[in-house]
C-alpha cells in the first residue's frame, strides 16, 4: 500500500487523462483507416501530452516506485522542478492561447480537463509539499530550458518535412517563420518567468 494515497490518486488521474487522449486518437484513426502508429507519433508530438506522461511518471515513481537510479533522478529536486515548470506552462498556455480555438465534449472534454487543468494543478500542490526545497540555482534555468527548446526545434524540422504542426502559434505554413520563431520564444520566455517563479518560492521555502 502506497505510504501517501493521495499521491496514487494523482498518479492514477494521470495515466487516465493520457489513456482517454490515446483511446480517442487511436479510434479516429482506426475510423479513418489511417496508420495507428501515426496517430502515436502525432499524439507525442504535442508539448502537453509529453509533460503530461513526465507528470504521471513521477508520481508514479513518488508513490510505487523502488529505490533506483530511474527514481532518484525523477524525484530529485532539480527534474521534478523543470516538470512543473513545463505543466505550469502547459496550462498557462492552453488558457491563453488555445482554449478559446475548440469546444470539446464528452470524452474529449474529459481528456482536456485533466491534462490542461487537473494534473497541472495536482502537480503544484505535489511539489509545494513533496519536493525537497533550497537545492535549485539559477543555473538549472538554463538546463531546464533545453526540454521546450528543443521541443521546439523537433516540431518545425518535422513541420518542414511533412508540413503539419502541433499548435497553431508554431504553424510555418500559416505564419512564416518568423512568426512561428518569435511565438516559440515567447512561450520560452514564459517557461523561464514560470522557473523563476519557482526558483524563488524554493529559495523562500528554504529560508523558512
Amino acid at each position: 500500500m502506497p505510504q501517501r494515497p493521495w499521491l496514487a490518486v494523482a498518479a492514477v488521474l494521470g495515466w487516465t487523462g493520457l489513456a482517454i487522449q490515446m483511446y480517442l486518437v487511436l479510434w479516429a484513426r482506426w475510423q479513418e483507416q489511417a496508420s495507428l502508429i501515426g496517430g502515436l507519433v502525432n499524439l507525442f508530438c504535442f508539448f502537453t501530452v509529453l509533460s503530461n506522461t513526465l507528470v504521471a511518471t513521477v508520481l508514479t515513481h513518488a508513490t510505487f516506485g523502488r529505490e533506483s537510479r530511474a527514481r532518484r533522478w525523477f524525484l530529485s529536486p532539480a527534474v521534478s522542478s523543470c516538470i512543473a515548470t513545463s505543466i505550469v506552462l502547459v496550462a498557462l498556455a492552453y488558457s491563453v492561447l488555445l482554449r478559446h480555438l475548440w469546444h470539446p465534449e464528452g470524452w474529449q472534454w474529459l481528456a482536456d480537463e485533466l491534462l490542461h487543468d487537473v494534473m497541472p494543478l495536482v502537480f503544484a500542490v505535489y511539489w509545494w509539499c513533496e519536493v525537497p526545497k533550497g537545492q535549485l540555482r539559477v543555473w538549472h534555468l538554463a538546463a531546464w530550458a533545453l526540454y521546450p527548446a528543443g521541443y521546439f526545434a523537433l516540431v518545425l524540422l518535422r513541420g518542414h518535412e511533412i508540413g503539419v504542426y502541433p499548435y497553431p502559434f508554431v504553424d510555418v505554413a500559416q505564419l512564416g517563420y518568423g512568426q512561428a520563431m518569435l511565438n516559440a520564444l515567447g512561450v520560452l520566455a514564459g517557461f523561464w518567468g514560470i522557473g523563476l517563479v519557482l526558483l524563488g518560492v524554493d529559495r523562500w521555502r528554504a529560508g523558512r
